[in-house]
């Protein structure tokens, strides 16, 4: 349960308007819940391993049965500091927790222990790359999302409807589990950017380990406010769709709710402000209840808990233990190795990403080709066999010297697929080994490549004339004829030289 802040209209005003579809302005803001990585739940002992039988791991803190009182555990405390700090956000010293009431069968208590007026981190933003339509022509574009908050709270249990005839159970093992609630501010203007938003923030949190971010059990769940308004219009009435557990229902979702608002406002109707769930069956969304505000959960000061004081020392010891963020890797990878921004991003979506970069580095590849490499082929691959970069079958060593290779001239390109190819599947494990035994040494006989130029030149005196007549696109066919003839082992620059000074 829970509700956008709102401070949407005054802060809308001059924020950029994204891509129109079909004359409305889309708006998007995001929660997004982050299960904190405690051993315990938030205020109990009790574990939070996952997959355990229902009910055997709610004690009797997280049912609220008379005489037991919260205690806060010091670990979720820590993860909050760490997100804070990541994001750019400010800590609060003292921050409060409050009781949000409401009923359902699933909250023991009936209410949830959360934070309102003072949530533990407030403001800092989130930026990511929103990547071109295809066949755009268009540059990647950086965005960024300003934050609200951050604020601890705990989990309700789970109501089981699929296991029973006509009736429910209800498994209590998640309630009390530690929860982070993040946020934004209504800034995404597309499905593209929320989607980017929500993969972005996915990574912060396990990059930082405060999150498993396993989306599948819940460990990361988003909640999307959605509404569409004329330009210039005020803002339209929003619809939240609920527990968003993977980026593909999330793009689906998102997009079905827009086109069935302008849809709704298109024949005259009006949106009415409601929760709804997405059905990835039939790939549309349906109103759950009608939405509540702050109000109607007649917040008030937990009496059981103290304010939570966080000490500056506390904060510095953690920064102290922070990994290197991505954002911090990145703008070293652009200052130390000439990457690209965009380029730089993508070798930080994860700590083995980056590590597999450093490691060839290390190995003597130069960062720029190496990083094609990653982000191009190598990632291809990864993504046709569904696994990560720790299991590619090619190592960062073996890339470095493949790179190496490439570098000081002894493999051209096709020649240098055909040995990556060799390594990816196995059939060689040592990359000088694999061009000797596949005789991919470049040409250096001079006399050869001298055949084979006459040759190419005589072959193809409709691309000889367009050259000399100052088409130089010509030339590319010429090199390929050349390449195509010497079994791919001659030197493309050498060979465009080499032309050039024939045809000069």
């Amino acid at each position: 349960m829970s509700e956008t802040v709102n401070t949407f209209e005054a802060q809308q005003q001059g924020r950029p308007t994204g891509p129109l579809v079909r004359g409305y302005e889309v708006i998007i803001g995001f929660e997004t819940h982050a299960q904190l990585s405690t051993a315990s739940k938030i205020f109990s002992r009790a574990s939070t391993a996952f997959g355990a039988e229902p009910n055997t791991q709610a004690c009797a803190v997280d049912l609220a049965l008379p005489g037991t009182l919260p205690v806060m555990n010091k670990g979720a405390v820590e993860r909050a500091i760490r997100l804070g700090l990541a994001l750019g956000s400010h800590i609060a010293p003292r921050s409060v927790f409050a009781r949000k009431n409401y009923f359902y069968p699933d909250l023991p208590k009936g209410y949830q222990i959360s934070q309102f007026e003072i949530p533990v981190v407030q403001g800092g933003s989130v930026s990511f790359f929103v990547g071109p339509s295809t066949g755009s022509g268009q540059a990647e574009e950086q965005k960024t999302v300003r934050l609200v908050r951050a604020h601890l709270e705990e989990d309700a249990g789970k109501s089981l409807h699929e296991d029973f005839v006509g009736q429910s159970g209800i498994d209590l093992n998640r309630a009390g589990t530690p929860l982070l609630e993040i946020v934004t501010e209504p800034d995404m203007r597309s499905t593209a950017e929320a989607v980017a938003y929500a993969k972005e923030l996915h990574k912060i949190v396990t990059w930082i380990g405060i999150c498993d971010g396993n989306m599948q059990e819940g460990s990361f769940r988003c909640d999307a406010n959605v509404s569409v308004r004329r330009p210039g219009e005020k803002l339209g009435t929003r619809r939240e769709i609920k527990n968003l557990n993977s980026f593909k229902f999330m793009q689906q979702a998102i997009d079905y709710e827009i086109s069935w608002q302008i849809d709704t406002l298109e024949d005259g109707g009006k949106i009415e402000q409601a929760t709804v769930l997405f059905n990835p069956d039939t790939g549309e969304t349906r109103a759950m209840r009608a939405k509540e505000d702050s109000a109607d959960y007649r917040y008030f000061p937990d009496p059981d808990l103290p304010p939570l004081v966080i000490a500056a020392d506390w904060i510095e010891r953690v920064k102290a233990e922070m990994p290197e963020l991505p954002r911090v890797m990145a703008e070293r990878y652009v200052r130390d190795h000439g990457l690209s921004a965009y380029d730089a991003a993508q070798l930080t979506q994860g700590p083995a990403l980056a590590r597999y970069f450093d490691d060839a580095v290390k190995a003597g590849a130069t960062p720029k080709l190496a990083s094609n490499w990653i982000t191009g082929e190598i990632a291809r691959r990864l993504n046709a066999q569904e696994i990560g970069i720790e299991a590619a079958p090619v190592s960062a060593a073996q890339l470095g010297q493949l790179v190496k290779r490439i570098a000081d001239g002894t493999l051209p390109n096709n020649a240098a697929r055909q040995v990556f190819e060799a390594l990816w599947t196995g059939e060689g494990s040592d990359v000088d080994a694999i061009i000797e035994a596949k005789d991919l040494k470049p040409m250096n006989d001079a006399g050869a490549l001298d055949a084979i130029l006459d040759e190419v030149i005589a072959k193809n005196a409709k691309n000889v004339e367009e050259y000399r007549g100052g088409k130089e696109k010509a030339l590319n066919g010429l090199v390929g004829q050349v390449m195509k003839a010497s079994g791919g082992k001659a030197n493309p620059a050498q060979v465009t030289e080499l032309l050039k000074a024939r045809l000069a």
